[in-house]
């Protein structure tokens, strides 16, 4: 995403600043107007993509029994492993549906949904924040006894609980955790946090600032591996235990843990690979940034108790609009509250929020909710790298006519594609123009 983005900006930054050379065909008087057009075009394609302008919804009209049957058929065409997909209207279930290979799957299922449980890590944290046993806002290493930040050439005190739950915190590990084969293979927590064995490909592994806290987002796993001690360190409870206690039970999430054990005693879903083959079960050190168990029936349940007709005991108002309240942004776009990503604009001044998760091409979940409206998605799938997601993007533009930002992220190699097309195709506009005009002024 990154990546591409900076692609895109790097493109247009040379069309724009390019200077012609006296026997370069480019200039004389077509430069000036070549720049004009490559940013024009530039400006063109972004904005396609961007507000989805030849983009059409998986279905038309509103109503959510003919999108659920879309996404049913979408998924029987290309599901290769097991899926549970949950709806909700105004907080309440709408439509359902489970696809499995192998083992049958039911809405009661536990799936392994990785990153998708940073969310609920947020809830557990922002809990501890309401009965003032953390501060948002000091620095994180106020917690901590067993772990501190290596040193750097940056202050760690400006890492934060508030900037590590939005992924501000300057953090430059962008862990991606693999898990390992056997549980007593598993490293102990401050051992992952200096250097994670089970990092994911090209990571090192090693949590440690690599910017100034607070000057850009950037996506750090191992941000909620360090979250997961702080909880540890306030409450002297073991992470799992805390959050069944704090979060899960009080809003009925009765299969939801991050467990390994018990998980495994309730039953899971098995992860697929693309190709059918079974993705064998991975035990994880880091709970809080990948390896939460859940079903679908427990995260509508999540979903409904913080939309619109929704209660629970957990969160206040106050803090569910602050988790929902932009901390970070990119291209000028809000994409991250405190644990919730912010998909798209909803009707309200706000946002639909949620998370995805994404382990290789097993797993992909993903969860969104318009707190406005109690609208909501729930899709957990293994068998394909991006299904979920993708789905949910369909419903997040069907909803709310706006591009979800993932949506938008996906879409940045097929932009750049066409820029780079419709680029060749000025600047060689140019060349030609450029001969003409050169010919005639000699």
């Amino acid at each position: 995403h990154n990546t591409d983005i900076g692609g895109f900006l790097d493109a247009l930054r040379l069309c724009w600043t390019r200077e012609p050379r006296e026997t370069s065909v480019v200039v004389l008087g077509a430069g000036g107007a070549a720049r004009a057009v490559c940013v024009a075009w530039a400006a063109l394609v972004f904005a396609t993509l961007s507000e989805g302008w030849l983009r059409s919804p998986l279905v038309e009209g509103d109503d959510p029994q003919a999108f659920v049957a879309a996404a049913k058929a979408r998924a029987m065409a290309e599901q290769r492993g097991n899926l549970a997909f949950v709806m909700l209207e105004q907080g309440q279930e709408v439509g359902s549906f489970t696809m499995s290979k192998g083992d049958p799957v039911e809405r009661d299922t536990l799936f392994q949904v990785a990153s998708l449980g940073k969310w609920l890590t947020a809830w557990g944290v922002m809990a501890l924040v309401e009965e003032g046993r953390i501060d948002l806002d000091v620095p994180v290493a106020t917690y901590l006894s067993r772990w501190q930040l290596p040193d750097s050439e940056f202050d760690a005190d400006g890492v934060t609980v508030r900037r590590l739950l939005s992924h501000t915190a300057g953090l430059d590990d962008g862990l991606g955790y693999d898990g390992f084969a056997a549980k007593e293979d598993r490293q102990t927590l401050e051992d992952s946090l200096t250097r994670a064995r089970d990092a994911s490909p090209g990571k090192s592994g090693v949590v440690a600032l690599g910017s100034e806290p607070g000057s850009q987002w950037q996506y750090s796993g191992g941000g909620y591996t360090l979250l997961q001690l702080v909880i540890e360190e306030v409450t002297g409870e073991s992470f799992a235990q805390y959050m069944d206690s704090t979060v899960f039970d009080p809003i009925g999430m009765e299969r939801t843990t991050f467990d390994h054990e018990r998980a495994l005693e309730l039953g899971l879903a098995q992860n697929f690979r693309p190709d059918g083959t079974v993705e064998p079960f991975r035990w994880y050190t880091a709970l809080a940034a990948t390896s939460l168990f859940t079903t679908a029936d427990d995260l509508a349940r999540f979903l409904a108790a913080q939309g619109l007709h929704g209660g629970q005991p957990v969160l206040s108002h106050d803090t569910l609009g602050l988790i929902a309240t932009p901390h970070a942004s990119q291209l000028g776009a809000d994409i991250w509250g405190l644990g919730a990503m912010l998909y798209a604009p909803n009707a309200s001044g706000s946002f639909v929020i949620g998370h995805d998760g994404q382990n290789g091409p097993a797993i992909n979940t993903a969860a969104r909710i318009d707190p406005a409206t109690g609208n909501g998605i729930v899709i957990l799938s293994t068998g394909h790298g991006s299904l979920a997601t993708e789905l949910a993007g369909e419903w997040v533009f069907w909803k709310t006519g706006n591009v979800d930002n993932l949506d938008f992220a996906a879409g940045m190699e097929t932009a750049l594609f066409w820029f780079a097309l419709g680029l060749a195709v000025i600047l060689l506009l140019a060349m030609i123009i450029g001969l003409r005009l050169r010919r005639r002024s000699r």
